[in-house]
């Protein structure tokens, strides 16, 4: 039976927020806005949570398929999300990006900006642990749904949000974001660490 705990609810859906970073994004998405001179909000948000939900419902399989058991891949993801705090706190690039992709598609939207090797394996990292915890898994596919709304508002709202932060208020948002993300990591790979290393 399904049952809806605020507590992690909201700490799932803040913790993909931080991943997702798409307040961050908005300069990004702003530049490609201005090249392609428009963005399909819905599109783009269909797509990256078509691949979120895909990551949620065949990454158990895909791991066993590869011979990878789920604590291992939970404290590799923390690794990654830690990585990615990083990235946010002290604004150095360890994630190279494809500056040559082209402008104004869907793809490089979706992904790898929304739907990125970050976001999905903080999916998959987070349901590893929940899975070892017994807790609900399916309160991630309300956490994803939640981010999705938020998506497609802010890429609706682009102009708004650019104007409304500044290029300093998007710094602190990003900065503030990776210390919560960093501290997401260190949690997940304590979680999930004990019993691996002996």
């Amino acid at each position: 039976m399904f049952s809806f705990n605020l507590q992690e609810f909201l700490t799932l859906a803040f913790t993909l927020f931080a991943v997702i970073d798409v307040v961050g994004s908005v300069p990004m998405l702003v530049s490609i806005k201005q090249k392609s001179g428009h963005i399909n909000a819905a599109k783009v948000t269909m797509i990256s949570g078509a691949l979120m939900v895909l990551f949620f419902f065949i990454g158990k399989p895909f791991l066993n398929m590869l011979g990878v058991d789920i604590r291992s891949f939970a404290v590799a993801g923390s690794i990654v999300i830690f990585i990615l705090g990083l990235e946010m706190v002290l604004g150095i690039e360890f994630f190279k990006s494809d500056n040559d992709t082209p402008s104004g598609t869907v793809v490089p939207i979706a992904f790898p900006l929304i739907a990125g090797s970050g976001t999905l394996t903080t999916i998959m990292s987070l349901k590893a642990t929940f899975e070892r915890q017994d807790k609900n898994e399916y309160m991630i596919l309300l956490a994803i749904l939640a981010n999705l709304i938020v998506i497609f508002a802010v890429i609706k709202s682009l102009n708004w949000i650019e104007k409304a932060l500044g290029k300093s208020g998007l710094m602190a948002v990003r900065k503030f974001f990776g210390v919560i993300l960093l501290a997401i990591a260190v949690k997940v790979f304590a979680t999930n660490a004990t019993g691996l290393i002996k």
